[in-house]
């Protein structure tokens, strides 16, 4: 069993929403509760259960004061460019005790220690954290200790795998692990092209492409062998996977991928400059 103290959750969309999931599950025990916010009443009311109070911003409209009421962690889940404005609001509003964790892209904790007095942190987490396989990237702030971090770190925990970086790296792991599914579904979406084009229904297309990319990644994760070694098991010399692979190499995927993560890291930094 996993405990936490009181969670406020400022911005439940995608990103909120999968970690609220994760802080629900049986395993898990909030004292105090959580609460969330979204704009709307269509989003907030869905999100109500035991030991969640929901609140819409166009119903109630200090809900954001009263989400933050007694909460030790803040999670800020809003949009980046809402981010600082946001923090503007609940400043004064925020407990003595609280540690604020930020999972908005591009805006640094120097910004977010401009506007609040308190502890800060920022996040990465992915959308694997809908089904408890997140990888999360946790940067501690100036003013935070080992305690706040490790009390963030089990929030994360609940979701997926946790890697504590400087804050240095946190933009560079976004383009990664942050933006890595995206790049994982294209692949999925390509991949099922090909094979409907080679006369497979959408449906048999998608059992093969989402069961081999699924079995193949449990392989990996279950086996602890490195990637490359069970590339090469499936390899044989001079049969049909070495010709598929000759053709990939020859496309040179690591420089492709360099140049993706490069302007992916490239838009961060844009961010981080406002």
């Amino acid at each position: 069993m996993v405990t936490l103290p009181s969670i406020a959750i400022l911005g439940t969309g995608s990103m909120g929403g999968a970690i609220l999931s994760g802080l629900t599950q049986p395993s898990v025990s909030v004292e105090g509760g959580i609460r969330v916010t979204n704009r709307t009443i269509a989003k907030a009311r869905p999100l109500s259960s035991a030991g969640v109070d929901s609140f819409a911003l166009e119903e109630t409209p200090d809900a954001s004061a009263q989400a933050l009421k007694g909460a030790r962690l803040v999670l800020i889940g809003v949009k980046p460019a809402m981010v600082p404005d946001l923090l503007r609001e609940i400043a004064p509003a925020l407990e003595p005790d609280a540690i604020v964790v930020s999972v908005a892209a591009g805006v640094t904790i120097a910004t977010m220690e401009s506007l609040i007095s308190g502890v800060v942190l920022r996040a990465m987490p992915n959308t694997p954290a809908v089904v408890g396989r997140a990888v999360t990237g946790l940067a501690s702030g100036s003013r935070s200790t080992e305690a706040d971090v490790a009390l963030a770190r089990t929030l994360f925990e609940t979701v997926g795998t946790v890697l504590e970086v400087p804050e240095n790296k946190i933009d560079a792991l976004s383009t990664i692990s942050g933006s890595g599914p995206a790049y994982v579904f294209y692949l999925v979406e390509e991949l099922t092209r090909t094979a409907v084009g080679m006369g497979f229904s959408p449906d048999e297309a998608a059992a093969m492409v989402n069961g081999t990319f699924l079995g193949s990644a449990e392989l990996l994760v279950s086996s602890g062998v490195d990637p490359a070694e069970l590339r090469r098991r499936v390899t044989s010399p001079h049969g049909t996977t070495e010709r598929a692979i000759e053709v990939l190499q020859s496309a040179d995927l690591k420089e492709l991928f360099d140049r993706a993560t490069a302007s992916a890291l490239a838009r961060a930094k844009e961010l981080a400059a406002g």
